[in-house]
């Protein structure tokens, strides 16, 4: 398994089993049985709404003894409701609770926008504070002293742009070691991935499949279908592999962590063993072509008449 190494020599296992969109009543056996096909990592956050189920399933194979604590990669999230300073550790502890766990391997804040307290999706402008109000070094703060006190080994981010990055290193005393976002051969965001590892920021991609199971109202009329593109399925022919195995590969490839989400027991399996595909230069060339900066998850939920977020300029 390829491990992603951060400063004081932890090592990431870079293919993790996501949990974003995992539905109710699955998720518990997709986490064990995800652990007993070799996962180590496994990547959650409160909102997704189902961290007591991927606490059940991580207590379930630690209790029959297929794998121990220390020997697994937890990472959660930091909702946008709690990005004041004292908010953040009562969410965090609030996780491990959920989770089953005395520490996380890693915390993120989940996204660059506030939320207030309690307020899990806005439906008007009045649910927003402005960054200005809460800026997102006193969200980093929270952060920092998180790690100090033992709750997350590691503390990163999740959504952030080059200049947000900035905005943190620039007023911190730990920096942010991870940067979780949208990567996939139509958006590999080659900029953002370049500055995160020259900073040694690990990166991990989510959505890698494409994320065509979101909700519709996240989705836009005639929008390309990563899975049907006929290059990554040429390339998953002559590899007699599918075209999920060969995007899990091809992120491997680039030196970036990834976590394809599945409940299917067969599915968590293949994408599994796309760990142990060796693309060719010629594969990763090709693929590479294919850059249409075509975003999945494009941060428009938060664009409301009223309030100061833009989506264009979380990524810009």
């Amino acid at each position: 398994m390829n491990t992603l190494a951060f400063k004081n020599g932890d090592q990431m296992p870079a293919l993790g089993l996501g949990t974003w969109k995992s539905e109710p009543g699955k998720v518990k056996m997709a986490v064990y049985e995800a652990i007993k096909a070799g996962y180590r990592h496994i990547d959650c956050a409160p909102i997704y709404g189902n961290e007591p189920e991927v606490g059940e399933g991580i207590k379930q194979a630690i209790e029959e003894g297929i794998i121990s604590r220390k020997e697994l990669w937890i990472t959660s999230k930091l909702w946008n409701d709690s990005h004041k300073q004292e908010d953040v550790i009562p969410s965090l502890k609030k996780s491990l609770l959920d989770l089953q766990l005395t520490y996380l391997d890693l915390y993120l804040i989940h996204w660059p926008v506030v939320l207030k307290k309690g307020t899990k999706y806005p439906s008007s402008a009045d649910d927003f504070l402005s960054t200005n109000s809460v800026p997102l070094t006193e969200t980093w703060q929270g952060m920092e002293k998180a790690q100090r006190e033992g709750l997350a080994n590691h503390i990163g981010v999740s959504n952030f742009n080059i200049d947000k990055i900035k905005n943190i290193i620039n007023d911190c005393k730990i920096n942010p070691e991870l940067n979780q976002v949208e990567m996939h051969p139509f958006l590999p965001q080659q900029e953002l991935c370049d500055y995160c590892m020259t900073h040694r920021i690990n990166v991990t991609a989510y959505s890698p499949l494409g994320s065509g199971d979101r909700p519709d109202k996240m989705k836009q009329d005639n929008e390309p279908i990563l899975m049907d593109n006929e290059v990554i399925n040429s390339i998953a022919a002559n590899h007699k592999h599918t075209p999920a195995q060969i995007l899990i590969a091809w992120a491997l490839h680039r030196g970036t962590a990834v976590i394809p989400k599945s409940t299917n027991k067969e599915r968590i399996r293949q994408n599994y063993e796309a760990s142990f595909i060796k693309l060719t230069q010629a594969d990763m060339n090709e693929i590479d072509q294919l850059d249409y900066e075509y975003r999945f998850v494009t941060g428009e939920a938060w664009e409301m008449e009223g309030n100061s977020y833009v989506a264009k300029k979380f990524w810009d």
